[in-house]
């Protein structure tokens, strides 16, 4: 469970510092969010609070509609003295917004939720970038660069982050345990046993602590196989003993700040002259399944994602797309 935030702020008004704790403590304890996400939060709504105080608000009963909607122009224009906020990042701060009133209400700690109808500034739909296929491939054969366990690590590592789509914390946070049925699954050396024809399962731990089974390629289990065979116990050797998969040179569970730059220096070594982030990976996989006939709801389930509406991003034709099946199809187009 992640440390509560439950440390008052002085500047605040008491009883709306104490809604906002509440709120909090919530979010930490029943719907467990992560510490990350909780510190996210507190920022948020710390700042909206802030807002209220200035409007003399001293409890959230008082807040109107029109307060809500004027803290959205405050986070785009930056008039409280804060960053100005883009629209994707103002949408996240109203989204704490909303959740903190919602709850107010189903509390009984207020009478109304004035937030229930404002909405976000809309924002420009992006494509996510992924890499080509033949991209990928030559990133993970650069990760398995040199002697010893840590190229067989690093290879591990991105071929896994490719073969399930996982977001990076939620591969770095696996521990042996969660890896099942690979081809004569061997642990740190042990004898294995007959498998499945290459194919095994992680169990991913996603947002809110919701957990998933993802299936892993061939590709990806040939390389786990060989990361614990020949290298997960020398870098275990190190340290004093830990679950995890994926272990630093001292033995200890690898960060995602260590993963981000087994990444890096993969691109750089692949010649790779795009940027390249965990998430291009996991973007990668989404868009490379439903080019090869995926439905959306699997790619869903495989994501994580708590909606279609997400994943839908993914299924966007981009323009040379268009152009390539235009020019295909079209009688007068040639």
């Amino acid at each position: 469970m992640p440390d509560l935030p439950n440390a008052p702020d002085g500047d605040l008004p008491a009883a709306l510092d104490r809604a906002r704790l509440d709120y909090l403590a919530h979010l930490g304890v029943e719907r467990g969010l992560s510490a990350n996400t909780l510190s996210a939060y507190r920022r948020d709504l710390g700042r909206y609070a802030r807002h209220l105080a200035g409007l003399g608000r001293t409890h959230l009963d008082q807040v109107v509609e029109g307060d809500v909607t004027d803290y959205v122009t405050v986070l785009r224009a930056g008039t409280d003295g804060a960053a100005a906020l883009s629209p994707s990042s103002t949408a996240r701060a109203l989204a704490a917004v909303r959740g903190w009133h919602r709850f107010a209400h189903a509390e009984g700690i207020t009478t109304g939720d004035p937030a229930g109808q404002v909405s976000a500034p809309s924002a420009l739909r992006r494509l996510p970038h992924a890499l080509s296929v033949d991209d990928v491939a030559r990133l993970l054969e650069a990760a398995g660069t040199g002697e010893g366990p840590v190229p067989l690590r690093d290879r591990a590592l991105l071929e896994l982050l490719y073969s399930t789509g996982g977001r990076i914390s939620e591969v770095v946070g696996l521990d042996v345990d969660d890896v099942h049925d690979l081809d004569g699954l061997p642990r740190d050396g042990a004898p294995g046993r007959e498998g499945n024809g290459g194919r095994g399962t992680v169990r991913l731990h996603g947002k809110g602590d919701k957990q998933r089974i993802v299936p892993v390629g061939s590709y990806a289990v040939e390389a786990l196989e060989s990361y614990l065979v020949r290298a997960r116990s020398p870098l275990a050797s190190a340290g004093r003993g830990t679950p995890a998969l994926f272990l630093n040179t001292r033995g200890g569970r690898l960060s995602r700040q260590s993963a981000w730059a087994v990444l890096q220096t993969a691109a750089d070594r692949a010649g790779l002259t795009q940027h390249v982030s965990p998430h291009t990976l996991r973007h990668s996989f989404a868009t490379h399944l439903l080019a090869g006939g995926a439905d959306v709801r699997v790619v869903q389930e495989l994501l994580g994602h708590a909606s279609v509406t997400t994943t839908q991003i993914y299924t966007m034709v981009t323009p040379d797309t268009l152009r390539e099946v235009y020019a295909a199809t079209h009688p007068r187009a040639l």
